[in-house]
Order: C-alpha cells, then sequence, then structure tokens
C-alpha cells in the first residue's frame, strides 16, 4: 500500500483492437454522438469521485523512449491517467467500475496501481 494512499490509474486501449476498429468504423455523426455522450459521463465521473482525485490527468499523446541507445519514438496502449486518494487498493481499483473510458469509449482497461514512497537510503 502507499503511505498515502495515493494511486496512480493509467487508461489503456488498443489502437488496433476490434473496440477501436469498431469506433472507427461509426459514421462522423454516430462518433461525434458517442463523443459528446461519453465526455458528459467522464465528467460525471469527475464530478463523482472530485474528493478523491490528486490530479485530474489526462490525455496522453505521443510517445518517446529514452535509453542507453538515445530518444526514439515508440508507441504503448496507454491513453490517459489521474491519481486518486483512496483507503485501500481495492477501494481505488473500484472506483474505475465501470467507468466511460470502456463502458462508452472504446478503451479497454483502467489499470490502478499504489504510488510508493520513494525509499530511504
Amino acid at each position: 500500500m502507499s503511505t498515502n494512499d495515493t494511486y496512480l490509474a493509467i487508461f489503456l486501449g488498443s489502437k488496433t483492437s476490434a473496440r477501436t476498429k469498431a469506433w472507427n468504423a461509426l459514421t462522423e455523426s454516430e462518433r461525434a454522438a458517442k463523443q459528446k455522450e461519453g465526455g458528459a459521463a467522464w465528467g460525471g465521473w469527475m464530478a463523482k469521485h472530485g474528493a478523491s482525485i490528486v490530479a485530474s490527468g489526462g490525455p496522453l499523446g505521443k510517445t518517446k523512449r529514452v535509453s542507453g541507445r538515445g530518444v526514439e519514438d515508440t508507441s504503448n496502449e496507454m491513453g490517459a491517467f489521474v491519481v486518486v486518494r483512496a483507503p485501500s487498493h481495492e477501494a481505488a481499483a473500484r472506483m474505475f467500475e465501470n467507468h466511460p473510458h470502456f463502458s462508452i469509449f472504446p478503451g479497454e482497461a483502467v489499470e490502478v496501481m499504489p504510488v510508493m514512497p520513494i525509499p530511504q537510503v
């Protein structure tokens, strides 16, 4: 458990999943309607959990990977993040059940992990 009950939630979704393909197959007006519905639902989720939100985070853009080889373009399934506070890991995870990320939008999952303290040396 994190020392301050803080949890990082990462919203995941594959650009090649069946859900994304179905989303991309929607007409422009169908997609706009779903985006409006999803945006309202996401805002509702944020309002419902407002007291627990430490950092509202946001969408994530293109990824750069930095390693011993230098800087290179890469991709992953991370689409957005939020930081929440909860009394337990389980409680933090339950906050995301039926989240609009995957109940309306084509996202696939939300991974929730504790933010651990920096080890004292």
